[in-house]
């Protein structure tokens, strides 16, 4: 590697449990394709909790790549070995073999290739790559200095869809999922001096991966959120998770690991509150604090969004966060904040920033940008992000700017719901965006799917992601975004919650799109008659209409601006009916890409149902909405 001259980051690590990263992957001389990644475990072997926190080395910047579409870096033709010459991730100077002997034949050189800003979705990065669904190898290198007593982790927040890690020719690791963080522990592969890190990136989906094939919303293949690279002690912190319970305490439980991890001292301290305790880890190196709150503890509310420093010590290791204190909770057909009831006032939202040529690139001021337009603009408290975990940015500028969050996992449609490897993938996938995200406090909703039909299958494959919510995050409300089926009776139609994995909810959710989908017209909206079997709370988590920015129709017909409005008006003239309604979230805040909606003239590869165009104008239905929220909040 003495002939590598890209750019360099610096860090320094050293040993670790090598066991944990490699579980989940099989790489043999054979192929390197991630294939058993259906037997790893459900929760994740290193999680490093708020490690935004953490001192890292961030690896944004310049990748060579390789497109690989007929995957042959993984496996060839018949399955057969891949060759030495399409082995993209060997620790190799291809110039060099090359040079030295003339019968070399290598089909890739990651040294001479061409070279892609990470993090951002290649499908925004070249117009030759933006509807490429495949594999692409990524490549750069970093300089190490092990020394004894740390480790070296290396974390990836989202990467989409299957990943394959290699470090100087050495698998790492595989995952499989485009939204959720992973962890690497790769102490045991660098070696002093220059490193060398390959991905094997495929975005391709199959019927059993989550989200299926088909969705409605784009690819954005790729590398889509940082990599960082951390140095921490040989027995680290490695989760922290802590919250306020509506007895008034302060419960918080800690994890660590290496070897040191059983019976050492913690220290919990939130210097604002003038509040320190120390508990100690037992035999599996897990530890629990349970404090009476202060009396000067504020809890946080979207109008009060108070966040406090919290730090664990252990060790030579300390954990940082800043977290919120409140509680929610429903009782019969409400919601309750801090024991109040509280009407939900939000907005879906994808994953896309503002812009013509979006590549999922959410720095703090892209996610502002969009977060400020549902606060400040439309008079929201509520944001569900949709349809899959978004970025930690987004989940903290919550936090801050006093957002409640909807968070959903990519069980979209037609999952194969009777398959045990796509149970398990989703399984991997809630524990995932729990995990990181369970100590904000904007964070409300765990939402186990979206647009799912009514079998047997599907109620057991959402119902055991409901449970697995409720296990590893018995704080917060869990939910789902179901279909409804309406029915006409005397001109009126009836629209009835009825679906059995209610039972499994803390909220009933519908998508109701009447006036939009089928033939109903938009006077039958406001006289819609909403049941439900149980008294629960109800949110209207999807309704919208598409508008192109800037078209105006005297007829009001379709794809205009005014029946976007129009069907804002009779929408809510309808919620407003609803005694046991208790939130709106319409679709969508912005315009998103999709390869669905090829209209050549509203569309052309856009779902236009946003409020607000791609480049951020408003339409008329923004004001509309804004103005009934505005009323809402008194």
């Amino acid at each position: 590697m003495n002939h590598l001259t890209r750019r360099h980051a610096l860090f320094s690590g050293t040993a670790l449990f090598s066991s944990t990263s490699l579980g989940a992957f099989a790489a043999t001389g054979a192929r390197a394709e991630p294939a058993n990644l259906a037997a790893a475990p459900i929760l994740p072997a290193i999680r490093l909790t708020a490690a935004v926190n953490r001192p890292n080395e961030d690896l944004s910047g310049a990748w060579a790549y390789s497109k690989d579409l007929y995957k042959t870096g993984w496996s060839t033709l018949m399955d057969w070995k891949p060759s030495r010459g399409n082995q993209r991730f060997t620790d190799v100077d291809v110039a060099a073999e090359e040079a030295r002997d003339r019968y070399a034949l290598f089909e890739y050189d990651m040294q001479k290739a061409p070279r892609m800003a990470l993090p951002g979705a290649w499908n925004a990065a070249l117009p030759q790559l933006r509807y490429y669904d495949g594999l692409i190898w990524f490549q750069r290198t970093f300089i190490a200095s092990p020394k004894p007593g740390y480790r070296a982790l290396l974390r990836f927040e989202a990467v989409n869809y299957v990943t394959q890690v290699f470090v100087n020719g050495k698998p790492a690791g595989a995952h499989e999922g485009g939204f959720t963080p992973f962890t690497f522990d790769i102490t045991d592969l660098i070696r002093d001096g220059v490193n060398q890190v390959t991905l094997g990136v495929d975005s391709s989906h199959t019927d059993q991966s989550v989200p299926p094939r088909i969705t409605d919303w784009d690819i954005y293949g790729g590398v889509t959120r940082p990599v960082r690279l951390f140095v921490v002690p040989d027995t680290f912190i490695d989760d922290l998770y802590i919250r306020y319970t509506p007895e008034g305490r302060i419960i918080a439980e800690a994890r660590l690991l290496g070897p040191a991890a059983a019976n050492s001292e913690l220290t919990l301290s939130i210097p604002a509150l003038k509040l320190s305790a120390r508990a100690r880890t037992d035999e599996k190196g897990e530890a629990r604090f349970d404090i009476k709150a202060p009396r000067g503890l504020k809890l946080w509310t979207p109008e009060t969004p108070t966040l406090y420093d919290v730090t664990l010590t252990a060790g030579s290791d300390t954990l940082s966060d800043r977290v919120g204190f409140r509680t929610v909770a429903v009782k019969g057909h409400e919601i309750r904040l801090n024991g109040k009831p509280i009407f939900l006032r939000g907005i879906c939202l994808h994953e896309e920033e503002f812009g013509s040529n979006p590549a999922r690139i959410m720095t703090e001021q892209a996610s502002r940008a969009l977060l400020t337009e549902v606060k400040h603009g439309l008079n929201g408290n509520f944001v569900r992000l949709s349809h899959y975990p978004h970025s930690e940015v987004t989940t903290r500028l919550a936090d801050e700017m006093g957002l409640l969050v909807w968070s959903e996992i990519p069980v979209y449609w037609a999952v194969a719901f009777a398959d045990e490897r796509a149970l398990t993938t989703a399984r991997r996938m809630m524990a995932e965006n729990i995990l990181r995200d369970r100590n904000r406090a904007s964070l409300i909703i765990w939402s186990v799917g979206n647009e799912t039909p009514k079998t047997e299958a599907r109620n057991r494959f959402m119902g055991t992601l409901a449970d697995d919510a409720k296990r590893l995050d018995p704080s917060r409300l869990t939910s789902a975004a179901l279909l409804v089926n309406k029915t006409k009776v005397d001109g009126v139609l009836h629209a009835r919650i009825d679906d059995p994995l209610v039972d499994k909810l803390d909220i009933m959710s519908a998508n109701t799109y009447t006036a939009w989908y089928g033939g109903d017209k938009l006077e039958d909206v406001p006289p819609i008659r909403w049941s439900a079997p149980v008294d629960k709370p109800l949110i209207f988590s999807e309704f919208g209409a598409d508008a192109l920015a800037g078209f105006h129709a005297r007829d009001r017909r379709k794809f205009s601006e005014e029946f976007q409005a129009d069907f804002y008006r009779a929408t809510l003239a309808n919620a407003a009916t609803v005694p046991f309604l208790a939130g709106l979230s319409p679709w969508i805040l912005k315009d998103f890409q999709t390869p669905r909606r090829e209209h050549p003239v509203y569309q052309n590869g856009w779902n236009r149902k946003g409020l607000l165009s791609e480049t951020g104008a408003r339409k008329q239905a923004f004001a509309v909405l804004a103005d009934w929220y505005r009323q809402k909040a008194g």
